[in-house]
């Protein structure tokens, strides 16, 4: 059975700083490419990360700068550290894990950016 377990969200005002993780089981995770997306109220999910099982990076233009993914094999997780948090940055992350067609999602988790 496969789980996505997504951590790391909460609180956090203007200018601070959160580290989400995503702790995969059930899938060989080193050769799946592995997403961040995110959610807010009334708007689609968008693609704000994404590391390939090679460690290739990709970000959305909103995150550059302040957003970093990373993925640690041995212990088959993925980050998100998210830094210079903004207002617009409010949303539930979702991780994604991604191998040719089949693909599996995490449960999410809260970020609320707020002073």
């Amino acid at each position: 059975q496969v789980q996505l377990v997504e951590s790391g969200g909460g609180l956090v005002q203007p200018g601070g700083s959160l580290r989400l993780s995503c702790a995969a089981s059930g899938i060989i995770f080193r050769v799946y490419n592995m997403n961040w997306y995110r959610q807010a109220p009334g708007k689609q999910r968008e693609l704000v990360a994404a590391i390939t099982s090679g460690s290739s990076t990709n970000y959305a233009d909103s995150v550059k700068g302040r957003f970093t993914i990373s993925r640690d094999n041995a212990k088959n997780t993925v980050y998100l550290q998210m830094n210079s948090l903004k207002l617009e940055d409010t949303a539930v992350y979702y991780c994604k894990a991604e191998l040719l067609r089949s693909g599996y999602w995490g449960q999410g988790t809260q970020v609320t950016v707020s002073s």
